[in-house]
């Protein structure tokens, strides 16, 4: 028998198997650099094998494009012979699959070499490795994500453009910010979310109608364990797509699916506990900020140029950040204040925390979790002033740290980038950015309508 390096153990799919006689298969799911579910479905009685024995899966799938395609450029493909590695159960996420026939159960994977190492260019690995960065220095981030994204009608064929989904036969291509009544015609797929969640061990919470046709958030409680907030995220993903799916709608996360409304994002919401459990970001007064807070923005600030392809990794990401649409465009930090990247949201003290605002729902959260994390060391250890503080419109005058202005100058920032190479790891920061140069060439050939439109009877 051979050790799991992930700690995961036989007895916990032996007791599951028990528990849930009427469990058929397992979806076993590894998340890829752009936060693609990979793996494989197996049967119940491979299960136990697998918690045994690990399960081998080629060293290509962690360097795959968007839509499945090799990057040779990764050094994943024939430069290792597309050789295989072997990926080993996350502990705690063996769970049941709400509304599933058969009934199935998902199970969360993580890549290891053979001989139980932790593969590199595994996004999970680097939000891990900051974790225990950070616990090598006393500090132990908690957190939550937003979830914000689309549900649309499934009709998009040629000329077609996205709408927003009916369930009740009321349509409405208004905005319905925070309409209470327009959420009871999504109940019903609210409430089969919310009960798969809840067999997930997933504490989702508010459900709101976000700021465009068709728009929705949901929230996640918050966790002392960031890795566990990353895996939260991951699946309620997954879970909000396959129960759209069984209503007969289309859960739609792209960053910017509607070009006249605001895009969706996915904020993180981040503190720090000391080794007692006490919230070193909260202040003593109400409103004097603490250095740990403002060293740890000041951090973020510094280090949110070179990090944006993380927060914005995909072509679409880009067209999020536009003026007066609730996407920050400079690295500016505020309280109570929704136009900045970096917020401190007004409450309690002792819940004190930083919203950071930039990274779309396109984006890993383990990716955007470790580059967080980094930065918030990185202006921790440097002690780096955030600046003033932004009040009123945040879209209003430069900054002085400015932004990528598109998708290639945060290819070419981040590919430079040394503190990006530290927060992600040499392998992962190599791996992500030859993906994204390839599907940035990938885009570039591609001749839009657009194009067509306004050039095929003009020039």
């Amino acid at each position: 028998m051979t050790l799991s390096p992930s700690g995961s153990s036989i007895e916990e799919a032996e007791e599951f198997l028990a528990a849930h006689p009427e469990i058929e298969a397992i979806d076993i799911v590894l998340s890829d650099a752009n936060g693609i579910g990979r793996g494989k479905i197996i049967r119940r009685h491979e299960l136990v094998g697998l918690y045994r024995n690990g399960r081998h899966l080629p060293i290509s799938i962690l360097g795959l494009d968007i839509v499945g395609e090799d990057v040779h450029e990764t050094g994943l493909i024939w430069d290792q012979g597309d050789g295989d590695l072997r990926a080993w159960p996350i502990p705690g996420t063996l769970k049941p699959l709400h509304g599933t026939t058969p009934p199935r159960a998902e199970l969360l994977m993580s890549m290891y070499s053979l001989d139980g190492v932790p593969m590199s260019s595994d996004p999970r690995h680097a939000l891990k490795r900051q974790v225990e960065a950070m616990a090598g220095e006393g500090l132990f981030p908690a957190g939550a994500f937003e979830l914000e994204f689309f549900l649309l009608d499934p009709d998009m064929s040629a000329g077609v453009r996205p709408a927003p989904a009916v369930l009740d036969g009321r349509r409405s291509d208004w905005t319905e910010v925070y309409s209470v009544d327009h959420l009871h015609g999504m109940q019903p797929l609210f409430s089969d979310i919310y009960r798969a969640a809840e067999a997930m061990g997933i504490r989702a919470e508010t459900v709101i109608s976000e700021y465009a046709p068709g728009q929705y958030e949901l929230t996640l409680d918050y966790r002392t364990d960031v890795m566990q907030a990353a895996d939260d995220l991951v699946r309620l993903k997954r879970i909000v797509r396959m129960q759209a799916r069984r209503h007969g709608v289309t859960a739609c996360f792209m960053a910017k699916p509607v070009e006249k409304y605001a895009g969706s994002g996915m904020h993180f919401h981040v503190s720090l506990q000391d080794g007692t459990g006490r919230n070193i970001f909260a202040e003593a007064v109400e409103g004097v900020w603490t250095d740990t807070i403002r060293h740890a923005l000041g951090g973020l600030r510094q280090t949110m140029g070179e990090s944006m392809l993380v927060f914005a990794p995909h072509a679409n990401s880009w067209r999020r950040f536009v003026g007066q649409s609730y996407a920050p465009v400079s690295p500016s930090w505020g309280v109570n204040n929704r136009s900045v990247a970096l917020r401190i949201p007004a409450g309690e003290v002792r819940a004190r925390r930083i919203e950071h605002r930039p990274s779309g729902v396109d984006a890993s959260p383990y990716l955007v979790g470790a580059t967080i994390l980094a930065g918030i060391r990185h202006g921790l250890a440097q002690r780096i002033d955030p600046g003033p503080e932004t009040t009123g419109n945040g879209y209003e005058g430069a900054d002085d740290l400015p932004m990528p202005r598109d998708w290639r100058e945060a290819i070419d920032r981040a590919t430079a980038s040394e503190f990006l190479k530290e927060a992600l790891g040499a392998d992962m920061h190599r791996t992500f950015t030859a993906i994204k140069a390839a599907e940035h060439a990938r885009v570039a050939r591609w001749i839009a309508d657009v194009d067509y439109a306004l050039y095929l009877h003009n020039v």
